[in-house]
């Protein structure tokens, strides 16, 4: 008899979750999800889908209406804040209030779970905010106030932060909504760039309308089914293969071409 293989414990999954902002209308509901250490997963649905409430409950900033969250092995509601900010990060569409801050002490924000009560940065941590400032091409504007910048260049300081942060869980939404052309390729790369890193191997989850270059980096595909309130999930090629990615835009009169990664209108 051949010795079988354990299949690797998925770093997040959910169990039967339910999640919106009321139990008796939840805007996705029965969610069984996982994604392993080192894969990609790209989330796929309209304006209103769900797609931002579905990270920040996976953040912990809203709670579920029902069912669990499990983060490598240990249920989200069991694992104290302080824990938490080391296992994940999270960059946001939200307006950044960085008062005062330069560019790379908004960064340094992100060491703050490893600083200790006095939040003094060791020779590493500064070593850490430098490589995430060359990582995301902000260096450059490291002392400049964060209030100075351009939309982008202030959404490139939000992904150093959280890179600086050095956690196994990156959560995304809409990471290259104010970047440029050259800027959104190079930060797809660098994504991939972290899940495949073999020192360290990021799990990641991205919610954006840039498809093309999102699917190009992916491992898996998460599309939304407004219908039916709930996500259908697997590996990339299958979903592709299954038709599924018409789903989220199935009344919408566009559909999924497959050649080119991207939707155009249906004939």
């Amino acid at each position: 008899m051949s010795p079988t293989t354990s299949t690797p414990q998925p770093l997040l999954a959910t169990r039967s979750l339910s999640i919106g902002y009321n139990p008796h209308t939840p805007i996705l509901q029965d969610l069984n999800l996982s994604l392993r250490a080192g894969r990609i997963a790209v989330l796929i649905g309209g304006n209103g889908a769900g797609k931002s409430t579905l990270l920040r409950t996976l953040a912990g900033s809203l709670k579920p209406l029902a069912g669990e969250i499990i983060i490598n092995g240990t249920p989200l509601q069991g694992i104290p804040r302080s824990c938490l900010a080391r296992l994940m990060a999270i960059v946001t569409t939200d307006p950044t209030m960085a008062g005062g801050l330069t560019v790379e002490e908004t960064v340094a924000i992100g060491r703050q779970p490893y600083t200790g009560i006095f939040g003094r940065l060791s020779p590493q941590d500064r070593e850490i905010v430098a490589e995430a400032l060359r990582a995301t091409g902000i260096d450059h504007k490291a002392n400049q106030p964060l209030a100075c910048l351009s939309d982008g260049e202030r959404q490139k300081a939000m992904i150093a932060r959280a890179l600086a942060q050095r956690t196994p869980l990156l959560l995304m939404d809409e990471p290259t909504s104010f970047l440029d052309v050259a800027a959104r390729i190079r930060s797809m790369a660098l994504l991939r760039s972290l899940a495949d890193n073999a020192a360290g191997r990021m799990s990641i989850i991205i919610s954006t309308h840039d498809i093309a270059p999102a699917l190009d980096i992916a491992d898996d595909i998460w599309a939304f089914d407004p219908d039916n309130k709930t996500i259908i999930a697997g590996p990339k090629e299958t979903i592709i293969a299954s038709g599924a990615l018409d789903v989220p835009f199935a009344r919408r009169g566009i559909r999924f071409d497959p050649t080119h990664l991207d939707y155009k209108p249906s004939k």
